[in-house]
């Protein structure tokens, strides 16, 4: 009886799928794009040029150049998009060569260039680098001390940011390096009410490359078969083998309540065909790792996939740009059980509205670091941030021999010569 039950619940379920699917198709070949009306569309159309200029230290090599020689893997992982801005903003029209015009100043500094056999960045050293870097920059030149980094900027697109390490109760533990405390971080972590995101950090996309993604597009109206996508880990069985800990157990009950459900496509395998399978696909999941950014929010935008985003408290890139409410769906932690009723009772009007909202050029460039850059690009929504924050208020500026920050706080081995 029960079984049944469950096979007319399924095929309850599938029909509901096959309507939706077959709306979407229908509307695919009728209207393909809808621009975010009011103020959202326009952020996200902001041209940065002439409102910032930014200044960019010249610091001796080994803090970035040399780095990258060692490894070319920098300019492929996730975290990449500290090296890429810095590429960007030596031959950007908002850069000056007099800092005294300067609005900004950015830190060139590769802290996660230095890389395990793996490929995955160790943050151990970042926060001796950072410390080096800024100590160089605040004796050579007098700008970071009148507002010790106030008017600074850096990128730290770590796993969490400037706490400089990948486990999050060791991170939290670390909290965000003290000398930078004062300056504008831009990060790929954000998470309201957490120790490593600070008041008026930005928060940027990870990494993912552009030029790879452009290659595997396929033809704009080919059928979304699949329901739900995703690939990836369940468990970390290296780490976290029972699954309560790794993604706050948030995968493990994606895998033990759908790895049977006809709606579902998920695995750990990771096909050939995986960008083309997105293309195909309603929704894309997005769960936290040990994180709660990855790849695949950048990957389901660019696909046109609706992100289907798992990880309570996340702050979203260019939250003040992209309206995720409208393109994506939210889902908290704790209801990831309910995912197949959530997704199926979405009406067939609003799911194909954030279609044709995902289909507009401006908020898949949004999302991507090209090369070279583009109008509207990560880089340019960067800059928009940055210049939403001028005029600096008066009060971040010293009085002459007045100081805030605290050079000798936190651990004692990140106060090591580098």
């Amino acid at each position: 009886m029960k079984l049944c039950m469950r096979v007319v619940l399924l095929f309850i379920i599938a029909s509901l799928f096959l309507d939706i699917h077959v709306s979407a198709v229908i509307h695919q070949n009728s209207v393909r794009t809808e621009r975010i009306s009011g103020s959202a569309g326009d952020v996200l159309e902001d041209n940065p040029v002439g409102r910032l200029k930014v200044y960019v230290y010249e610091l001796p090599s080994k803090y970035n150049k040399k780095i990258l020689q060692k490894d070319a893997r920098c300019l492929t992982h996730m975290f990449a998009a500290e090296i890429f801005m810095h590429q960007f903003l030596l031959s950007s029209p908002v850069r000056t060569l007099n800092p005294d015009e300067a609005d900004w100043f950015y830190i060139p500094v590769y802290t996660t260039c230095d890389l395990a056999p793996n490929g995955l960045p160790l943050p151990f050293k970042a926060p001796r680098m950072m410390r080096s870097a800024i100590q160089l920059v605040s004796t050579q030149w007098r700008y970071w001390n009148r507002t010790e980094g106030a008017d600074h900027f850096f990128l730290v697109p770590h796993d969490f940011g400037a706490c400089f390490h990948y486990q999050e109760e060791k991170a939290i533990k670390r909290g965000i390096l003290p000398l930078l405390q004062r300056a504008t971080l831009v990060q790929t972590f954000g998470q309201r009410n957490h120790a490593c995101l600070n008041k008026g950090s930005i928060t940027i996309p990870p990494y993912a490359p552009s030029e790879k993604m452009q290659s595997h597009l396929i033809p704009p109206d080919t059928p979304r078969s699949i329901f739900v996508y995703f690939r990836g880990l369940f468990y970390d069985e290296n780490n976290d083998p029972e699954g309560g800990y790794y993604a706050r157990g948030a995968r493990a009950s994606i895998w033990e309540n759908f790895k049977n459900n006809p709606l579902f496509d998920i695995s750990t395998d990771r096909p050939t065909t995986y960008y083309e399978d997105m293309q195909r696909a309603i929704f894309c999941l997005c769960p936290l790792g040990w994180a709660p950014w990855s790849p695949r929010l950048v990957e389901a935008v660019i696909f046109g996939c609706i992100p289907v985003i798992i990880a309570d408290d996340i702050v979203l890139p260019f939250a003040d740009a992209i309206p995720w409410g409208e393109i994506g769906v939210h889902v908290a932690e704790q209801d990831v059980p309910y995912l197949d009723t959530i997704l199926t009772s979405i009406p067939v009007e609003v799911i194909l509205r954030k279609q044709r909202l995902l289909a507009n050029p401006s908020m898949k460039q949004a999302m991507l670091f090209p090369q070279p850059a583009q109008p509207g690009d990560a880089f340019h929504q960067i800059l928009n941030g940055l210049a939403r924050k001028l005029p600096h208020d008066k009060t971040i500026f010293l009085k002459p021999g007045e100081n805030v920050l605290n050079w000798t706080a936190g651990p004692t081995g990140d106060q090591k010569p580098w």
